[in-house]
C-alpha cells in the first residue's frame, strides 16, 4: 500500500466540503418532512425525502423563530439553502434559510384518506369504546420486547402495581413486516384470552417509523378486539390511526402503564393510607392509656395517695384550729359576760347595799318596808335590819319637814 498520498479524515472531509460547497450554490429542494425534532437549543433538525431518497437538514433558531407555521411530519415543504458537510458525523446536509409549505405530503395525504374511510365505517365511534377494567389481573403488552417502550411499561407496572402479571406479545414496531404481526398478536390475545387489557405501543419516531400502527389491518384488529386496547404510540405529539380505534389513547407508553394500573394503585394507596391512619390511631390511644395508667404505677401510688389526702388533712387541721379558736373565743365571751353579769348582780344585791352601811327598816306590826318617814307614826315598833343582826326600835317622833328629818 502506497502511503505517499495518505489523507487524514479531516483532510478528506475538507476536500469533500470544498467540492460540494464550491459546486453547489444556493438551491431549493422540495420534499416531504420527516423526523422533525426541535432541539433544546432552539434549532430545528429534520429530514426531507421523496420516494427514492432522503437528505438531512437543519434550520438554526434565528431562522426557525421567523417561520409563519409549525412544521410537522408528513408536510410537503420547499427549502431554500446551501449544502454543507457536518464533519463530526461525516454527513452532508442542507442549511436551510427559508421554509415554505408546498402542499400536503404523500404519507400525510394517504393517512388522512384512510382515516376518513375507516371513520365512515364507524371504527372510531366513541359509543363503541369501552372503559378499562379497574383491577386487571393480566396486562398484555404488544411491542418490541427489547425496545425502550416495553422496558418503561414494565418498570412503571413494577413500581405502581407489584405482583401484577404482565405478558409480552413480541412484535416488530417498524418496517414492512410490523403491521401484519401487530394485527396477529391482537387476534391471538383475544383468541386465547391472554389478558384483561392490551397495551399497543412503541417509542417515538418519525412519521414513517409509526406507519405500521396506521395500517388498515392493525386498525381493524384494534377495533375488533374484545379486550380493551390502550394505544400508546410515540410521544405526546405523535399520532397513529390506532389511537382513534383504541378504547383509550395514551400520550406515551409510560402513561399507558399508569392508566392500566391506576385502579390497583389507588387501592394500594387507600390501603396504605388506612394502615397509616390505623397505626397512628392505635399509637395515640396506647399513648393515652399509658398516660392514664401512669399515676397508678406502684411507685406513683404513694405520691398520688398523698396528693389526694394532703389537701384534706390540711383542711381538717384548719377546721380543727378554727373550731378550737371559735370555742376559745366563745368561752372568753361567755366569761366576760358572766363577769359583767356578776358585777351587775353584785352591784344590785341588797347585801352589797347593806355592806355600805345601809339598813332595811320594817314596821313590826305589818312587815311593811318603810321607805318614807310619813309611813311611820310615833309609837310604831320598827325592825331595823343592818348587814348582820336585827334591831328593835320604837319611833318617838316624826319630823314634819325635811330639815328636821335630815341627818
Amino acid at each position: 500500500m502506497d502511503s505517499g498520498h495518505k489523507l487524514t479524515v479531516s483532510q478528506l472531509t475538507d476536500r469533500i466540503r470544498a467540492c460540494l460547497e464550491g459546486n453547489f450554490g444556493e438551491l431549493v429542494v422540495e420534499g416531504e418532512l420527516s423526523n422533525c425534532r426541535p432541539s433544546s437549543t432552539g434549532h430545528l433538525y429534520f429530514t426531507l425525502k421523496d420516494a427514492g431518497a432522503s437528505i438531512s437538514a437543519v434550520m438554526f433558531k434565528n431562522r426557525y423563530r421567523a417561520l409563519a407555521f409549525e412544521p410537522r411530519d408528513g408536510m410537503l415543504l420547499r427549502a431554500r439553502g446551501n449544502l454543507s458537510i457536518y464533519a463530526q458525523r461525516g454527513a452532508y446536509q442542507i442549511i436551510c434559510e427559508e421554509l415554505e409549505e408546498a402542499g400536503a405530503g404523500d404519507i400525510l395525504a394517504l393517512l388522512e384518506k384512510r382515516k376518513r374511510a375507516l371513520a365512515a365505517e364507524g371504527l372510531f365511534d366513541e359509543n363503541r369504546k369501552r372503559p378499562l377494567p379497574r383491577l386487571p389481573a393480566v396486562i398484555g403488552v404488544i411491542s418490541s420486547p427489547t425496545g425502550a417502550a416495553a422496558q418503561d411499561i414494565l418498570n412503571i407496572l413494577r413500581r405502581r402495581a407489584p405482583g401484577l402479571n404482565v405478558i409480552i406479545l413480541p412484535a416488530p414496531v417498524q418496517g414492512n413486516d410490523a403491521a401484519p404481526i401487530l394485527a396477529r398478536r391482537i387476534e391471538q390475545a383475544n383468541r386465547w384470552a391472554l389478558a384483561d387489557v392490551l397495551i399497543l405501543g412503541r417509542g417515538g419516531g418519525s412519521l414513517e417509523d409509526l406507519l405500521p400502527f396506521s395500517e388498515e389491518a392493525v386498525v381493524r384488529a384494534v377495533a375488533a378486539s374484545g379486550i380493551p386496547v390502550v394505544s400508546a404510540v410515540g410521544h405526546e405529539i405523535d399520532w397513529a390511526l390506532s389511537d382513534y380505534a383504541a378504547d383509550v389513547r395514551a400520550p406515551t407508553p409510560s402513561a399507558a402503564a399508569e392508566l392500566v394500573s391506576q385502579g390497583r394503585y389507588e387501592i394500594q394507596e387507600t390501603i396504605r393510607a388506612l394502615k397509616e391512619f390505623l397505626v397512628n390511631t392505635m399509637q395515640t390511644r396506647l399513648e393515652r392509656i399509658r398516660l392514664l395508667a401512669k399515676p397508678f404505677r406502684l411507685e406513683d401510688l404513694e405520691y398520688r395517695f398523698r396528693a389526694i389526702l394532703q389537701p384534706r388533712l390540711v383542711r381538717f387541721d384548719d377546721a380543727k384550729e378554727g373550731l378550737l379558736t371559735g370555742v376559745s373565743e366563745r368561752l372568753r365571751e361567755v366569761r366576760r359576760r358572766m363577769e359583767l353579769a356578776k358585777t351587775g348582780l353584785e352591784a344590785a344585791s341588797p347585801l352589797s347595799i347593806l355592806e355600805r352601811g345601809y339598813s332595811v327598816v320594817v314596821r313590826e306590826k305589818t312587815g311593811q318596808v318603810i321607805r318614807r318617814a310619813a309611813d311611820v307614826q310615833a309609837g310604831d315598833t320598827l325592825i331595823i335590819r343592818p348587814l348582820e343582826g336585827i334591831i328593835r326600835a320604837k319611833a318617838e317622833a316624826i319630823p314634819q319637814n325635811k330639815k328636821e328629818g335630815s341627818l
